[in-house]
């Protein structure tokens, strides 16, 4: 009882102070740990912070700390905004334009996560939550296996495939997308904090390190939180996302003991052999473009994606207006697949297509501007660790699935990235707080402006 009595105090601690930024922060959080539950939620909480937020600056007039990736971000919002106009319906274009609100993740998760305590209990809630959509989604999948095996015992794997779980999503590329973000942190939680190293039963090291923040929980619980994502994702059935993470898996074994990367293709080859029959049908129809829907209509999207630049390289076809002329960017004599259409499923394609090659251009200098800070703030070592290695292998997995899904936008998958991607942000910001020493150490352009 005096445990619970002391925990709101415990939690307050580490808030920040100032009673309009502790709401904020508040608002902020809940809106973090409702991304994987209700996106309507998130949004909802993402704007209640961001309005609190908001009065808190006018008010009180704190050091307001941003991401070191002002410029190319807003030449990717004004290269959005400008395409709209050139487009052939401007009216659904706005929508594009309204979602760039979602940025405000990244002003608001490096000035309202005020600890490092905090830091890590948002991502182990992230952690559970994701387990318990897993569990969600494989209850999904025994429930649709057998009612498919019933109705359609000839033509299982292309019902299992065109109707996938999902979740507590509405969409299985939004929750692939996001379990594959919350994989990645995990594992690299799993083999790179020192927490959980020096508890591991064969751990050489018995010391706890108390510069390391400590975790709630036990390595095992969070191994099998693993492994319950890990069967969710498999399940999914979603290849870019297992090659998100089998991307990120590579570099996180690569950090952790990079002379036990020749054991994964063993891994790869056994759990292929004991996977079920419908994972190697998903596997094996890679090698038949033709005879899988996923696979020939994205072939026939890229080639429209294309003849769209071409035409169009400066401002594209315009935000949200590839259904709109889609079929006046087919080859001669081609007849549109059946399916959906409304993105091109690649990131890259995609962006050029819709808002021209400049846009693309700053796009790219925001996700490289991202990838570059975080791989120098982690290589300060700074605690947690392994929050940064895991934004780096999340980084990995996005950009590699994302040639194949158009996850950047998405706002489910978008806002737990630009969750993800702020974080080691959180960690220099906190770091240089603490000890001001690191304020001229580091990052030579650091993360706070006024």
């Amino acid at each position: 009882m005096t445990g619970l009595r002391d925990f709101p105090s415990s939690v307050r601690v580490e808030l920040p102070v100032e009673p309009l930024a502790c709401w904020a922060s508040v608002f902020f959080s809940l809106s973090v740990l409702s991304i994987l539950i209700s996106i309507a939620a998130a949004q909802a909480f993402l704007f209640l912070a961001g309005v609190v937020y908001s009065v808190h600056v006018l008010r009180n007039r704190p050091r307001i700390s941003f991401p070191p990736v002002k410029l190319p971000l807003a030449l990717f919002c004004l290269a959005t905004v400008v395409s709209v106009f050139f487009a052939a319906n401007p009216t659904v274009g706005w929508f594009a334009v309204r979602k760039l609100v979602l940025f405000l993740i990244l002003l608001l998760a490096v000035n309202l996560v005020a600890t490092r305590k905090h830091l890590v209990w948002l991502y182990q809630a992230l952690f559970v939550e994701a387990a318990v959509a897993g569990i969600v989604a494989t209850w999904q999948f025994v429930f649709q296996y057998r009612t498919v095996r019933e109705l359609f015992p000839t033509d299982v794997y292309n019902h299992m495939t065109s109707h996938r779980i999902h979740g507590f999503q509405g969409h299985w590329m939004n929750f692939g997308g996001q379990q594959m973000l919350i994989f990645a942190a995990l594992l690299a939680m799993l083999l790179l904090s020192r927490h959980f190293a020096s508890r591991a039963p064969n751990s050489k090291t018995r010391t706890q390190d108390t510069s390391e923040v400590p975790a709630a929980g036990s390595p095992r619980a969070f191994w099998l939180i693993l492994a319950v994502v890990a069967l969710s994702i498999v399940l999914n059935f979603t290849r870019g996302v297992w090659l998100g993470c089998a991307v990120a898996t590579l570099y996180l074994v690569g950090r952790w003991r990079p002379r036990w990367l020749w054991l994964l293709p063993v891994l790869v080859v056994a759990g292929y052999f004991v996977a079920p029959g419908l994972v190697h049908q998903r596997i094996a129809m890679v090698g038949h473009p033709s005879q899988d829907p996923a696979l020939s209509i994205r072939l026939e999207m890229w080639g429209v994606g294309r003849r769209m630049i071409e035409r169009h390289p400066w401002v594209g076809v315009g935000p949200n207006n590839i259904t709109e002329v889609y079929t006046f960017y087919l080859a001669p004599g081609e007849i549109p697949r059946g399916g959906y259409r409304e993105h091109l499923h690649d990131n890259f394609i995609q962006l050029a297509a819709e808002r021209g090659l400049p846009c693309l251009a700053a796009w790219v200098w925001f996700m490289t501007a991202l990838l570059w800070y975080c791989w120098r703030i982690a290589r300060q070592r700074l605690t947690p660790r392994w929050i940064a290695e895991g934004v780096l292998a999340g980084w990995l997995a996005f950009v590699a699935e994302g040639f194949f899904e158009f996850n950047f936008g998405t706002s489910p998958v978008l806002m737990l990235f630009l969750f993800v991607v702020s974080t080691p942000f959180v960690v220099d910001r906190i770091a240089k707080t603490s000890d001001p020493g690191l304020a001229n150490q580091g990052l030579t352009h650091g993360p706070h402006s006024r």
